[in-house]
């Protein structure tokens, strides 16, 4: 006989695996277009199954997005090494954003954009990551001739126009371009 805490660990565990396997259709097709029909046939399972993850579409949307956000948070922030180079701690936040960001299909950010909790959940990941870059930056320009009150004012409303797709429209870089270039911009400024 089974206890009650190994169903609920099981459960939790098929969970997090179709919440896997959602993740991977919304980063390549986005979401917008797709019902929770549409969903359990190319994941093979039932709508039933489906609603072992939320209880409504929208629900199963916000619940995958959030996930999304906080696996690729985890990862960027297990990147940075306290003991590399200061200056090189920015890019590394940066550069592992860029990658984090790198399976999004343009499908998946339009349905970010388009999907208003969605993209509160982008929002606030993005502010988290500026606050982020700042500090990184104040941390890098101890001592240095860089500006980090400015450097990171610029890191942050760059980062914000990515989230808005303000440099997208105006440069045509995706996301996680954008992100690699930001990166290799700040590092060169705070190494000049």
């Amino acid at each position: 006989m089974t206890s009650v805490d190994e169903r609920a660990t099981r459960a939790s565990r098929r969970r997090e695996v179709l919440v896997d396997r959602l993740m991977g259709v919304f980063l390549e097709r986005g979401f917008a277009e797709l019902g929770v029909a549409d969903l359990a046939a190319v994941l093979r399972c039932s709508k039933s199954t489906l609603y072992s993850v939320a209880a409504s579409r929208e629900q199963i949307i916000v619940a995958v997005v959030r996930a999304f956000f906080r696996r690729a948070t985890e990862r960027v922030e297990a990147v940075l090494d306290g003991s590399a180079d200061p200056r090189e701690r920015v890019g590394a936040y940066l550069r592992a954003i860029s990658g984090e960001l790198a399976p999004a299909s343009a499908a998946f950010f339009a349905d970010l954009d388009a999907f208003a909790p969605a993209r509160e959940i982008y929002k606030r990941n993005t502010r988290f990551a500026v606050r982020r870059v700042q500090g990184l930056v104040r941390e890098a320009s101890s001592g240095a001739g860089t500006d980090a009150a400015f450097v990171g004012a610029v890191a942050g409303q760059v980062m914000e126009s990515i989230h808005r797709g303000e440099i997208k429209a105006q440069t045509g870089l995706d996301d996680s371009a954008a992100y690699a270039a930001l990166a290799s911009l700040i590092v060169a400024r705070m190494a000049g």
